[in-house]
């Protein structure tokens, strides 16, 4: 990928008993080591396979969190998320094209894009699928850094990015990629 590229910090509360799915995510901003709180994701039941997980996005002109959406938990590994009033499915947003396929894919619009593991089976890349830009990267993520880069081009559907990895770093985690 090449600049300027959203650099996104995952931050995890210290808190050794709080659920994997709450996390913030602070923008960096390039050339300096300032972090600007982008997205608020909370999961206030730890330790339960069912409930609500909401995620909230900051608004620079207000400076005031809203809404964004919210992961309706029906167990661990299936459920539904709101963009808005828009219910997508967990299964659709992380759809495999056949059964040994290691990638999980998700649609914007008419576009398809998919996650898949790298090379090193710690970090995740996000491709285009489309005919055009097959193969070009739109997201990366760095397990060791807790970083999500993401591609100047994917900023128009950034929420459904950083969502979509935040399931897939779920599902990974529970090994069930």
């Amino acid at each position: 990928m090449t600049a300027p590229d959203l650099v996104l910090r995952f931050v995890y509360p210290a808190n050794a008993n709080a659920d994997f799915r709450t996390v913030n995510i602070h923008q960096a901003v390039e050339g300096s080591d300032t972090l600007i709180e982008l997205y608020k994701f909370h999961h206030p039941n730890t330790g339960v396979n069912t409930g609500l997980t909401t995620f909230q996005r900051k608004n620079f002109e207000t400076q005031l969190w809203e809404n964004a959406g919210q992961i309706e938990w029906n167990s661990n590994t299936s459920g539904a998320v709101y963009f808005g009033v828009e219910r997508i499915s967990i299964r659709e947003l992380r759809k495999s094209k056949k059964p040994s396929s290691k990638s999980r894919r998700f649609k914007v619009n008419s576009s398809e894009y998919k996650w898949k593991i790298a090379e090193n089976g710690a970090d995740l890349i996000c491709v285009s699928d489309n005919l055009t830009n097959r193969g070009k990267t739109i997201a990366m993520w760095t397990q060791e850094a807790l970083i999500l880069r993401v591609a100047e081009r994917a900023e128009g559907f950034l929420d459904r990015v950083v969502v979509t990895c935040v399931l897939n770093l779920w599902f990974k985690r529970l090994n069930l990629w």
